[in-house]
């Protein structure tokens, strides 16, 4: 009896200990490598990983096509800690032309961790709208809150129409998963 109970004690031991180590390789496999600058960093869009260098890059839009896709960091630069980690972040739009007449707009951040810089997956703010400001949301129940401002075209309008309605999308990055979630501007309750 008394062997049998150490032989089950040891394979629990075993059992628990290889859970953790192979925790511990799926988290650090997850952990996407940092870049020294996020102008330099890897971003998703639309699905698509576009790593940039310099703040941008042109890319293939198929395998063996002749259109190329270039994406370009724009600016409206807002420094803020998104994760709490006492390190500013990065909040910045990038432009992407894939071939036609249009110009995709999407706002992005980059983690400053210690690895470097990581970059989030894209929210699309429309094709061919003017930006304005970027900003953290003065609404004191947002913590973490970005407003981006810009103008687009009203409803019905054609896309050759100067944007001239003002619209503000406000938008917070969920750290574990580096997307978007989308905000109400006027929501009585808490965001965390």
């Amino acid at each position: 009896m008394n062997t049998w109970l150490w032989g089950s004690l040891s394979l629990i031991i075993v059992a628990v200990g290889g859970f953790f180590a192979f925790n511990t390789y799926i988290y650090n496999e997850k952990q996407a490598a940092g870049a020294a600058s996020y102008k330099d960093a890897a971003y998703y869009i639309d699905g698509t990983l576009v790593q940039l260098s310099g703040g941008e890059v042109e890319t293939e839009a198929a395998p063996g096509s002749a259109t190329k896709v270039v994406t370009k960091y724009f600016g409206n630069e807002l420094e803020a800690d998104l994760n709490n980690d006492g390190r500013k972040d990065v909040v910045f739009l990038l432009t992407q032309n894939t071939g036609g007449s249009g110009t995709f707009y999407y706002a992005v951040a980059a983690l400053n961790t210690p690895r470097g810089y990581v970059g989030s997956d894209a929210y699309l703010l429309g094709d061919r709208v003017a930006p304005q400001t970027t900003e953290l949301s003065q609404n004191p129940r947002h913590k973490n809150v970005v407003v981006v401002n810009y103008a687009d075209r009203a409803p019905g309008e054609p896309m050759t129409a100067r944007p001239s309605m003002g619209k503000s999308a406000y938008i917070k990055l969920d750290p574990s998963t580096m997307q978007w979630g989308i905000v109400e501007p006027n929501f009585e309750g808490e965001s965390r």
